[in-house]
């Protein structure tokens, strides 16, 4: 009786190891994060093409969206990660010579971005920062002049609209990953990307922008 109740323990406890190292960051894992991400473009904008007021220059204000986001673990360290969600809607405003004018147009936009990434401490442990390095494609859609683009480009006129237009950039991420239970988690992280557009005025006009935007997300996680 004595022996059988041993076995029984020592099989419990190979169990739960087993079922630790099974749901730990580990070879062969999948992991599916949801959360929200927003996006804060840092721009340096050429100035718009003549005919214009010379010095006229735009800025992007920031924009938030739910972020999806799975990750495939090839080693207990190596992971690949490919995040999308739903698209971003930024408010273009006025910068230099045409600064106050306040918002001249909108754009959508959706940039998936492919991360490989590095992730430190061992698989178990419950705290695992970690660094990425990948490229993001960004799509720019639907895209929308107001009435100020149009007295700055086309006084007058038929109402200006905005060229969409699609780039690829570099991202580098750093990241946090807390285990929460079981199978569950929660994770942090900031990225910068390197992109620019360079959009068409249906007036003609050209303006060349590096958007290098930083990122901030927070994300609940479920691991296979």
């Amino acid at each position: 009786m004595k022996m059988h109740t041993l076995a029984s323990a020592l099989v419990a406890a190979f169990a739960l190891g087993g079922a630790g190292v099974a749901h730990a960051q580990a070879a062969g894992s999948m992991l599916i994060k949801a959360g929200w991400n927003k996006i804060m473009p840092k721009v340096d904008s050429s100035e718009l093409s003549a005919p214009a007021i010379p010095g006229s220059t735009i800025g992007i204000k920031s924009a938030s969206s739910l972020l999806l986001t799975a990750t495939y673990m090839f080693t207990n360290h190596i992971s690949m990660e490919m995040m999308a969600g739903l698209p971003y809607k930024h408010d273009i405003v006025g910068t230099g010579a045409v600064d106050g004018v306040g918002k001249i147009g909108t754009v959508h936009q959706v940039s998936p971005t492919l991360m490989l990434q590095y992730r430190f401490f061992a698989q178990e442990a419950p705290l695992r920062p970690y660094l990425g390095a990948g490229v993001t494609w960004a799509r720019f859609y639907d895209t929308e002049g107001s009435a100020a683009l149009t007295a700055i480009t086309n006084p007058g006129g038929t109402p200006t609209t905005i060229g969409s237009d699609t780039a690829f950039g570099a991202t580098f991420q750093g990241g946090l990953s807390y285990k929460l239970a079981d199978h569950w988690f929660l994770d942090a992280a900031i990225l910068k990307t390197y992109i620019k557009t360079d959009p068409v005025l249906s007036t003609g006009q050209t303006i060349e922008a590096k958007l290098n935007p930083v990122s901030v997300n927070l994300s609940v996680g479920y691991q296979f």
